[in-house]
C-alpha cells in the first residue's frame, strides 16, 4: 500500500524512527556536548538508529539498494566501535576522541538521507531539489559536512581542554 506522500507503511515507521533518533542525537550534543553511549540519551539513540537501520534495509524506492542502503550498513558497523571505544585499553587516551569522532560520524551519515529524501520529496507537489544530483543538495550536503567537521573539532577541543585542567578540590572530594 503506498500512501499520498508516496511512502510505504514501513517507509512511515522508518522515518519517524529516524527523526526521533536524530534529535535525541542533537538534545545529546547540546546537553553534554557529545554524544555519550552510556547516557540515557545516548542508549536511546544507539537502539533508535539501530532501528533506522535495520528498518530502512527493506526499503527498495528504486527496486534496487541505494546509497542509502549502503550508509545504514556503514552506521551499523561504526555504532559498534563508538560505542566500545574508550572501553579498549590498548587505545588509552585516544578511545574517548574516537568515541566522540565515530559517534558523530554515525549522526552525520545518518543526515545524508534525512536530506536527501526530504529534499527530493517535499514539498510533495514540487520538490525543493530535482534529484540527488542537485546542486542545491550538493551544497546542502556540503554545509552538513562543514557543521559536522567543526562540531568534530569543538568536542575535541573540548576533551583536550578537559584533560589539561587540573581537578578542583570539590571534584577530587567527590
Amino acid at each position: 500500500m503506498i500512501t499520498p506522500n508516496h511512502l510505504s507503511i514501513l517507509g512511515i515507521i522508518h522515518t519517524a524512527i529516524s527523526i526521533l533518533a536524530i534529535l535525541i542525537a542533537l538534545y545529546a550534543l547540546f546537553r553534554s556536548g557529545k554524544i555519550d553511549p552510556l547516557s540515557s540519551p545516548g542508549r536511546w539513540y544507539i537502539w533508535l538508529t539501530i532501528l533506522t537501520c535495520v528498518s530502512g534495509l527493506p526499503i527498495m524506492r528504486f527496486g534496487h539498494p541505494t546509497a542509502g542502503h549502503y550508509l545504514a550498513i556503514i552506521v551499523l558497523v561504526l555504532l559498534p566501535i563508538g560505542i566500545f571505544a574508550r572501553r579498549l585499553r590498548f587505545l588509552g587516551k585516544l578511545g574517548e576522541y574516537i568515541q566522540v569522532i565515530v559517534m558523530s560520524a554515525t549522526l552525520f551519515l545518518s543526515c545524508i538521507p534525512l536530506f536527501v529524501e526530504s529534499l527530493t520529496r517535499l514539498p510533495i507537489s514540487q520538490p525543493i531539489a530535482s534529484g540527488p544530483d542537485d546542486p542545491l543538495l550538493k551544497n546542502v550536503l556540503n554545509g552538513l559536512m562543514i557543521v559536522f567537521l567543526v562540531g568534530v573539532i569543538y568536542q575535541i577541543i573540548k576533551i583536550r581542554a578537559k584533560r589539561k585542567t587540573p581537578p578542583s578540590f570539590n571534584s577530587a572530594v567527590n
